[in-house]
């Protein structure tokens, strides 16, 4: 069962890459560490972090499907944190193995 669902998750869709910041008050909440246990929920890959701007910033790779649930997700848990969500999508690079926090 869950053998199925990771191949098609892993097969299909699989080179999205969404660039997204959050900005409001989103440092020192815990956003980067919410984002990180979300995210290992869903089959994606990427980074979370703190920008010199006050923004956090997620990159994330892998099924639009499951970055659209993981956005979502972020958004239900740190919602009243947030006041903008600015998002870009392109193709993968598969430079990332797994999903963490950069500092």
């Amino acid at each position: 069962m869950s053998a199925d669902r990771s191949t098609s998750a892993s097969s299909s869709h699989s080179n999205a890459r969404r660039e997204i910041r959050f900005s409001g008050h989103v440092q020192g909440v815990g956003f980067r560490y919410t984002t990180q246990d979300i995210a290992r929920q869903f089959d994606v890959r990427g980074y979370v972090r703190n920008l010199p701007d006050g923004k956090v910033e997620l990159i994330v790779e892998g099924d639009e499907r499951e970055i659209d649930r993981l956005v979502r997700s972020i958004e239900n848990r740190m919602g009243s944190f947030i006041r903008n969500v600015t998002s870009s999508l392109m193709p993968a690079t598969g430079e990332f193995r797994d999903f963490s926090i950069r500092h």
